[in-house]
């Protein structure tokens, strides 16, 4: 099985697994005149159901979508092999905690170590908009996916993207789960907006509060990450509903994000539309 690109995986309960792969090529958007970076979508993944029946049940399915997003420097590989993410998945569906989802692994940056925090930079790569846009339309042209509301998952720049485009778009993301994250924007954009509309806390002290469920996990020892949480929770308002998990100990690191791992897609999973047939 090749993880290689952007991989779209599809995962669902426990029992027989099936392989299917499509490669497509998605143009990142940039402004008019700048470099077409291309980045390749690989529908490389699993789709796993209970008992082991396939085929009708999943193809009748519309599952729900969660976009998962990497750091900086890092990769959908991240999640895959070093997180583990399909081993975690399995075992929480097999025991009945989230439903069956389509998670979507793709990358936020056509260069692993160009950080763009899922932003939309001042003649550069449109990230921003590859993320929300293109990658969600690549997944309802392949994939019998529902569309009416997404879950955001991520660890550090993509913990920031997961706040920041929940933030954003809260019709299209009515929950994000975010892992070691932080608030502030690390990169300049270009226009100013990552002191304002593209910063969490702006919009949070000046803007009506979205309709939306964020859970941000840390360790204890992750000094950042303790700082803009708890940031956060202090400015929870209905309609936003802020939860944060803390783990003692554990700092920044992969140890922390994959003891996070089962309980944020359970918490996303209880926030976001039930698996049901397509119209």
């Amino acid at each position: 099985m090749r993880l290689t690109g952007p991989a779209l995986t599809l995962l669902g309960g426990a029992g027989t697994v099936a392989t299917t792969a499509r490669t497509t090529a998605l143009a990142l958007r940039t402004l008019p005149g700048e470099l077409r970076h291309d980045l390749r979508v690989t529908t490389t993944g699993w789709a796993v159901l209970g008992g082991g029946e396939l085929g009708d049940a999943l193809v009748a399915a519309g599952l729900p979508v969660t976009e998962a997003l990497h750091g900086c420097p890092g990769s959908p590989q991240t999640w895959l092999r070093r997180l583990a993410v399909q081993s975690h998945l399995d075992q929480e569906i097999a025991a009945g905690r989230p439903a069956p989802a389509v998670v979507l692994f793709s990358w936020q940056t056509p260069r692993r170590l160009l950080g763009t925090e899922c932003t939309d930079p001042r003649n550069g790569p449109q990230t921003g908009t590859f993320v929300t846009v293109d990658v969600p339309a690549h997944a309802r042209a392949h994939l019998r996916v529902r569309d009416s509301g997404r879950g955001l998952i991520g660890y550090p720049a993509g913990a920031f993207c997961a706040i920041n485009l929940a933030l954003r778009h809260p019709a299209r993301y009515p929950a994000a789960a975010v892992v070691s994250g932080y608030a502030s924007l690390g990169i300049t954009i270009g226009d100013g907006s990552e002191k304002t509309t593209n910063n969490p806390g702006w919009r949070l002290r000046h803007l009506p509060r979205p309709a939306i469920a964020l859970w941000p996990g840390r360790a204890g020892d992750d000094r950042q990450s303790a700082r803009d949480s708890q940031r956060m929770a202090t400015m929870r308002e209905a309609p936003l509903s802020v939860t944060t998990a803390v783990v003692a100990h554990g700092g920044h690191s992969d140890a922390v994000w994959i003891r996070m791992e089962p309980p944020a897609f359970d918490r996303l999973s209880a926030r976001l539309p039930r698996p049901a047939p397509l119209s």
